[in-house]
């Protein structure tokens, strides 16, 4: 059995393609009881998590998992920052440079990682 990592996570990029790897992230989170949301571009369910659109607000997030490539970001900067989340982590193909200075003048913890194999290495 999988023990609860009370870490409630934001996975912005969040698609109901299951090849895509937002969704197996948020597959994996569920897996690991890690309360999770999504934001994504459609709406949609992926493993009984809503796949929301916009910019909702939501309570407390700790982590923000970005599956949006550096072009995209911009838009949500504003929406990031007033999330205050605790870390934002970098997965492949997303670190921004310009995010990641924002996001520290914000002290805000920035990792450039996959979430993945921080999950399955149980350093998450």
């Amino acid at each position: 059995m999988t023990s609860k990592i009370n870490k409630h996570t934001l996975v912005l990029g969040a698609s109901t393609n299951p090849s895509r790897y937002s969704n197996i992230c948020i597959r994996e989170l569920v897996n690991h009881k890690v309360p999770v949301s999504a934001i994504g571009l459609r709406p949609g369910r992926v493993a009984g998590v809503e796949i929301q659109t916009g910019q909702p607000l939501l309570p407390e997030v700790h982590t923000i998992t970005l599956y949006l490539g550096a072009p995209r970001q911009p838009q949500y900067y504003d929406y990031i920052i007033r999330l205050n989340p605790e870390r934002i982590i970098f997965n492949p193909g997303t670190w921004n440079p310009e995010l990641e200075k924002l996001a520290r003048q914000h002290d805000i913890v920035t990792v450039s990682d996959c979430t993945l194999m921080m999950l399955s290495g149980k350093h998450y």
